[in-house]
Formats: structure tokens, C-alpha cells, sequence
């Protein structure tokens, strides 16, 4: 029997590349998966229709992961559709980067209300609807784990979502949630292709020479959202090659 079956999932962000890779993976593993997309109607309509069209059972809601009121309403949408919640897989985010001199504040600003700010609100209206045993698993980054130059605002914000995990897993601990982040090193995705200009630089990086690939970020988030992870919490994994080594 799949490891997941009978469980409801929300991947936010979930309309391509390594969001994209998580929910077809969990709903392989049995769930029934809930994906966020901001403006990419077609492509999340794409990832469901490939998802139901396998087997499993998926959905799509609009939803932008910078505005806090949406982000709780989410949760009401997704508990008021299947039921529940078990697996919140916090995904969304912007990678918006440059060089500290030169570049504009806008880009901490924007870094933090996506990739920090929404994954805080989400959480916190996630949290009171999760059952007994959930997992939160968040998406964060090796630049949170190890600087790098032209990073640091998108940066900050995962090393924030880093504290986060630590801290939230604390509270949430006595109901059996558990609370991890998974930080991937350099994917191929449209965000950041293995074929872009810094590509060469980011393949010579990590131990393997070469990017991953999403299927190997949401092998590992899937097991995490399984029955296998129980132990695990406040937990920081890198997925990165060797980067970090």
C-alpha cells in the first residue's frame, strides 16, 4: 500500500519545476494533493490533469503567497474541499537576487513577504487544522546554509525559514507534527536552468559536478511527509550534491 494514502497534502507554489516534482510524488505515494499556483493557470492545470490522469487525485487553487490574507484563507479553502489536512509542503517563493551595492531594497522586501512572511502565515493557519501526526516541510535553499555573493537577500529569507523550523517544531511537537526544511542546492528548473550563465560556476560546487534534478528534491520531501520520519524534526537537510559538505 502506498505510504501516503488517506492523507491530504497542500504544495504551495506547485505549477512547475520542483513544487511540480513534490505533488506528483506525494500523490504517487497515495495522497490526495492540493497545488498553488500565482499566476500559471496552464501549467497547474497541466500538473493536475498529468497527476489524475495517473491514478491519483489532484486540484489546483489560485493563490499568491505574498498576500497574507490569502494565504489563510488557502487553508479554509483546502480544509473546506477534502476534509483536512496532514502534509503542508511550504514551497512558494521568489529568487530574487544582486550584488548588496547597486541593487534596490525592493529585492529584501520581496524576498521576505514570499519566502519568509508566506511561509509564516501559512503555517500559522495551517497549524490549528493539521491532524494529529502532520508534517510541515518546508522548501528552503542551500544560500540559506552558506552565502554566496549576488544571494544575500534571497538568502536571508531562507536562513530565516532555517530558524523557523527549529523553533515551530518545538511548538508543535506534542501533537506528533513534525516540522523539517529541505535545502536544495542548484536544480535545473526554470528558475535557475542548468544552462544559465552561472551555470558552470554552480555545477564545479558540489561534489557530482552537476545540478539536480527536481525528482531528487521531492524523493526526499516525500519521505519526510511518510511514516518513516517520525523521529525526525526540527530538522535542516540539505540536498545539495555536497555543497554544504
Amino acid at each position: 500500500m502506498p505510504t501516503l494514502t488517506n492523507k491530504i497534502a497542500l504544495v504551495t507554489g506547485a505549477s512547475r519545476g520542483i513544487g511540480a516534482s513534490i505533488a506528483e510524488h506525494l500523490a504517487a505515494a497515495g495522497a490526495t494533493v492540493a497545488i498553488t499556483y500565482n499566476s500559471s493557470t496552464e501549467q497547474a492545470e497541466a500538473i493536475v490533469k498529468k497527476i489524475n490522469n495517473a491514478g491519483g487525485k489532484a486540484k489546483a487553487f489560485q493563490s499568491d503567497a505574498g498576500d497574507p490574507a490569502a494565504n489563510t484563507e488557502l487553508i479554509q479553502r483546502i480544509v473546506d474541499e477534502f476534509g483536512g489536512l496532514d502534509i503542508l509542503v511550504n514551497n512558494a517563493g521568489v529568487y530574487a537576487t544582486g550584488m548588496l551595492v547597486g541593487t534596490e531594497l525592493d529585492i529584501l522586501t520581496r524576498n521576505y513577504e514570499v519566502n519568509v512572511r508566506g511561509v509564516y502565515e501559512t503555517t500559522k493557519a495551517a497549524i490549528p487544522q493539521l491532524n494529529e501526526g502532520g508534517r510541515i516541510i518546508n522548501i528552503g535553499s542551500v544560500s540559506g546554509l552558506k552565502g554566496s555573493p549576488g544571494a544575500s537577500a534571497y538568502g536571508a529569507s531562507k536562513a530565516a525559514v532555517a530558524s523557523l523550523t527549529q523553533a515551530w517544531a518545538k511548538e508543535v511537537g506534542e501533537r506528533g507534527i513534525t516540522v523539517n526544511t529541505i535545502h536544495p542546492g542548484s536544480v535545473d528548473t526554470e528558475m535557475n536552468p542548468a544552462s544559465g550563465p552561472y551555470a558552470d560556476m554552480q555545477r564545479a560546487s558540489n561534489i557530482f559536478g552537476r545540478f539536480g534534478r527536481p525528482e531528487e528534491i521531492a524523493s526526499v520531501v516525500t519521505f519526510i511527509a511518510g511514516p518513516g520520519s517520525s523521529f525526525i524534526t526540527g530538522a535542516n537537510i540539505p540536498v545539495d550534491g555536497g555543497y554544504t559538505a
